[in-house]
């Protein structure tokens, strides 16, 4: 699903703006820390948030990726969230503050959060440049 062509955004230091739809219907869009296991785009999100709420409500979500080496370079990803999955012991967390960070462990963590691992299938991408 995802084009050779822009496969390799998915491994750089970018920023995903996750779109999801909120409870009137209106657009609700963030940027996110990512990763890709070979299927899935997955993020990290509190239970707290609007996204995670969003998400359960409605799992279709857009993803925008622009390249960080090339800003006119992006990949869009349309899919459906098909798995949220506890982050036990913020494995998954401390996973992106390594990649994004150079740091072992999460260094915002707030007393009280409950942190989620959010998978996207994808169904549709588009790309340019």
């Amino acid at each position: 699903m995802i084009p050779d062509s822009h496969r390799d955004i998915l491994a750089k230091l970018g920023f995903a703006h996750v779109a999801t739809i909120g409870p009137g219907g209106e657009p609700h869009s963030s940027p996110v820390w990512y990763d890709w296991d070979g299927q899935h785009l997955l993020f990290s999100q509190t239970k707290t948030r609007q996204k995670y709420r969003n998400v359960q409500r409605d799992p279709r979500v857009a993803v925008s990726i622009t390249d960080p080496d090339n800003p006119y370079r992006y990949l869009e990803i349309r899919g459906t969230v098909d798995g949220i999955d506890d982050d036990e012991g913020n494995a998954f967390i401390n996973s992106m503050a390594k990649k994004y960070m150079d740091q072992d462990v999460y260094p915002w963590p707030q007393p009280g959060d409950e942190r989620v691992v959010v998978k996207v299938q994808p169904d549709h991408t588009t790309s340019m440049g």
